[in-house]
């Protein structure tokens, strides 16, 4: 979970996710890029965070 959850942190225009965002909501690159950038690095450090307690409930 934690090597999945660094992975996502510094995905951007590269990602399908990106573009379907960007044309879903009539953004510019640069909007969705600063969208994208805040919303894959929260994911990133609460996916990071979670890992430890999972890792203890589940070992």
């Amino acid at each position: 979970m934690a090597i999945s959850a660094g992975s996502i942190i510094a995905s951007y225009v590269n990602d399908g996710g990106f573009w379907i965002i960007s044309k879903y909501f009539n953004m510019s690159v640069k909007e969705t890029l600063q969208t994208w950038t805040v919303l894959e690095t929260v994911l990133s450090v609460v996916g990071f965070a979670m890992a430890p307690p999972l890792f203890t409930v589940i070992h």
